[in-house]
């Protein structure tokens, strides 16, 4: 009984109230009629009851019908336009009420697709220009090293061609060691190009171990700079007295110490001061090797650390990877490095924790 007189569905609610308007008529005649008035009172009467029951109905018809589609029908519009911020706010328990829900339902899951595909848009555009700068790498990469085979190629062919005109024993001795030297340049500039590309994709890993980077960096040092036949500046070190162990990869790190020393040894003015430097400061180890020698320009200053980056005044000649692969492994740890003028020349630095 409950059920049959609840007023759950629209079509209810017009049945319902379309037969209380139908009762409400007949009772408004009937008591008009019993008024003790004249027949034309009577019926001004009830046309007066009548008019009251019109506005009765529209009322009950805005207040159920035509608001609850007002606010449908706007909400829909602004779903229209892509605009999900306002809900529909129609609460009610018949169909407009789960038009509405189901309003809100889709409007809720629409947002949520735009947002996956704002962000689809976003990881693939990221992804275009990705594709865009490998492409851009990989023809400067092989412009680049087409550029720095076209020397040794050369210097070969040219040597080549001599060893068969040339009949003297010792000149033929002479070319075939050129030969083989610049034979050795292109080999070692490829194992180099190719290390750093490992890296670079990530095919290459880190093999970490706990060691002591004092004993490291004096092994290196002493390698390089003390041991050397061809020394000709004044080496000045300033080391810590205690051990001092790290958690890296001992191998790559060996490989930052070799190329920041080796590109110091190139750098350093004849005579001049190369002074390394590795100081503890709380629980970070500050590794720094100054040479004394012509200084960078502010603006190459960033470039340096780029593949086949050559000071164009610089008096050697090398593959211009050493740094490149320096800040690759360094990068790969997130370790902080970098390079500044100082007066007198120029000084390189990195960092790394202290393993406990």
């Amino acid at each position: 009984m409950k059920e049959l007189f609840s007023l759950r569905t629209v079509r209810k609610k017009i049945l319902m109230l379309s037969k209380l308007a139908g009762v409400a008529l007949i009772f408004s005649y009937i008591l008009s009629t019993g008024l003790p008035v004249g027949e034309n009172a009577s019926f001004l009467i009830w046309l007066g009851f009548v008019f009251v029951l019109i506005i009765g109905i529209d009322l009950f018809m805005g207040r159920f019908i035509t608001k609850p589609i007002d606010k449908l029908n706007a909400s829909a519009k602004r779903m229209a336009g892509l605009d999900f911020s306002a809900p529909c706010d129609l609460v009610s328990t018949d169909e407009f009420g789960e038009l509405s829900a189901s309003l809100n339902t889709m409007a809720e899951n629409l947002q949520q697709a735009l947002v996956r595909l704002e962000d689809a848009n976003t990881q693939l555009e990221k992804d275009v220009e990705k594709e865009r700068l490998l492409l851009a790498e990989r023809k400067e990469l092989v412009d680049s090293l087409s550029h720095e085979m076209k020397t040794p190629l050369g210097i070969i062919r040219a040597y080549t061609e001599g060893l068969q005109d040339e009949t003297d024993e010792a000149k033929k001795q002479k070319y075939a060691q050129v030969i083989v030297s610049e034979v050795e340049r292109m080999n070692g500039l490829i194992v180099t190009l190719l290390d750093l590309s490992a890296l670079e994709s990530g095919a290459a890993s880190l093999n970490i171990s706990r060691f002591d980077f004092v004993e490291l960096v004096e092994t290196v040092a002493g390698r390089l700079l003390i041991a050397a036949p061809d020394t000709d500046f004044e080496p000045q070190y300033e080391l810590p007295e205690q051990k001092a162990f790290v958690r890296t990869d001992r191998r790559r790190m060996e490989q930052v110490l070799d190329n920041l020393i080796v590109n110091a040894k190139k750098n350093v003015y004849p005579g001049g001061i190369l002074r390394l430097e590795l100081t503890v400061d709380g629980g970070t180890l500050h590794f720094s090797i100054f040479n004394q020698g012509r200084p960078i320009l502010e603006s190459d200053l960033p470039k340096i650390w780029t593949k086949f980056y050559r000071d164009s005044g610089a008096e050697y000649s090398g593959s211009g990877l050493g740094l490149s692969i320096v800040a690759q492994i360094l990068s790969m740890q997130k370790l902080p490095y970098g390079a500044e003028n100082q007066v007198g020349g120029v000084r390189f630095w990195f960092s790394i924790p202290v393993a406990l």
